[in-house]
């Protein structure tokens, strides 16, 4: 069913579900539609903490007046499915967990890139307890940065243009700790020791390729799209 055929009465019902703290996989069970189409309707009208419903229908009868073209809900729910389940299954092949993975693509294919932990948990349909360990991890890796909305007193998670830029200088920091550990046990055995020279070589490459990494974000850093 296209996104414009859902009813006053839908955003209502889900308005209501959002108040009582249900997932969104609760309120498309309760609406029979797919979950994504929850998501996608909250998401694109002000996010669980100021979804209205009577405001989302008049934004949806907009669209409508201005033409735009109804695409089959069942189809775009599978291509943002097919693009979420690819994104995290590159994730985790790069070696993320996977509910840090599912995290980090839920931020990443969010409206505006900013979720609060409530958010992402309703809509990953998780327990607090795992959002908290992911983004604590994805915190630590300069994935995500964390903000404070000081009117309702909660954590507000991003991801933004600096994203990629701050995780890699983090990680070629700790690369380039490892490289000077590295080179200083090999400096310490003897370059004139077999352990000392793979050492000392190890640590030297490390060294360099992390500097490299770290000149390389610095120019790159406000590359357009």
């Amino acid at each position: 069913m296209p996104e414009g055929r859902l009813t006053r009465q839908d955003r209502q019902r889900i308005a209501a579900g959002l108040a009582e703290g249900r997932s969104y996989a609760e309120i498309a069970r309760r609406l029979d539609r797919p979950t994504s189409t929850i998501s996608r309707e909250v998401g694109r009208n002000g996010g669980p903490g100021d979804y209205r419903p009577e405001r989302a229908h008049q934004a949806a009868a907009r669209r409508a007046r201005r033409g735009t073209p109804a695409r089959s809900a069942e189809s775009q729910d599978r291509k943002v499915f097919e693009v979420e389940e690819g994104a995290v299954e590159m994730a985790v092949g790069m070696g993320l967990p996977k509910m840090v993975a599912r995290v980090l693509i839920g931020l990443w294919l969010s409206e505006d890139g900013r979720l609060t932990a409530a958010e992402l948990s309703r809509g990953l349909n998780v327990s607090p307890a795992s959002i908290s360990m992911a983004v604590g991890y994805l915190t630590q890796q300069g994935l995500i940065r964390r903000e404070r909305d000081p009117q309702r007193r909660r954590d507000i998670y991003v991801v933004d243009d600096d994203a990629w830029y701050r995780s890699t200088v983090i990680g070629a920091r700790q690369t380039l700790g490892a490289a000077e550990i590295t080179k200083a046990a090999g400096q310490a055995l003897g370059l004139d020791t077999p352990v000392g020279r793979r050492l000392a070589r190890g640590g030297a490459f490390l060294e360099r390729i992390s500097l490299d990494a770290l000149a390389s974000a610095e120019r790159w850093r406000d590359l357009p799209p």
